[in-house]
């Protein structure tokens, strides 16, 4: 059995969403943001706090990207997955670590000191500088989305859930509207899947049933 501990719109979205997209079953705990503050005995379950934590009978993971490799390749071999003899292979590795290790990174930073600190402890240049480095680095993927729907393979992959949570939570803290075209229309793409509408669901039905905020976090609103 798969359990996925959650946070409303957090980076374990990317697995929730790879499941939807699979169709295989799991369960779904839901946890507030930031679990190792406000759920302490998460730790029990994963000593760093954070999330995504994922169970697959006795596999355990912590980084959300990895396990989209992995659903991918497991559950989806030839669907969300790009094979190894495929000519596209390097390019889905490449696109899949990008969303996280390039696109993401900046944008925890942008989170955390434009949203998450007390009032003395916010930081407007390092939210601006690191806003810029943000985006400096998703214009690189705007020649490529002019030419084609999806990032590599010729179809929608493991690498479009990294990259689209990416886009996902650059509309949650308001970095969106400095989208290129081509980028923007990619992220509508995106958002109108259906299994990306399912785990949109997923999430807000079990955080009510759960009694957890449907709020990304105590201070971040879409």
């Amino acid at each position: 059995m798969i359990t996925l501990h959650h946070c409303v719109s957090a980076r374990s979205f990317r697995p929730l969403w790879a499941l939807e997209e699979i169709g295989v079953p799991y369960e779904l705990k839901m946890l507030p943001f930031p679990p190792r503050v406000f759920a302490r005995g998460f730790k029990d379950v994963n000593p760093l706090g954070t999330i995504p934590a994922f169970e697959d009978d006795a596999l355990f993971m912590t980084e959300s990207s990895a396990i989209c490799q992995y659903l991918a390749a497991r559950y989806s071999p030839g669907a969300l997955d790009v094979a190894p003899h495929e000519a596209d292979f390097g390019r889905y590795l490449n696109f899949l670590h990008f969303g996280e290790a390039t696109l993401t990174f900046p944008q925890t930073l942008v989170l955390r000191y434009a949203h998450l600190e007390p009032p003395e402890r916010l930081q407007p240049q390092i939210v601006d500088d690191y806003a810029r480095w943000f985006h400096a680095r998703l214009r690189a993927l705007a020649p490529r989305l002019e030419t084609q729907p999806y990032l590599c393979a010729g179809r929608f992959t493991a690498a479009d859930i990294s990259v689209g949570y990416a886009l996902m939570l650059a509309e949650l803290l308001e970095l969106s509207g400095g989208f290129a075209p081509s980028i923007a229309d990619y992220w509508h793409r995106l958002r109108e899947r259906d299994g990306f509408l399912r785990a949109i669901r997923a999430q807000e039905a079990a955080a009510l049933a759960q009694g957890v905020s449907t709020t990304p976090s105590p201070r971040l609103r879409p």
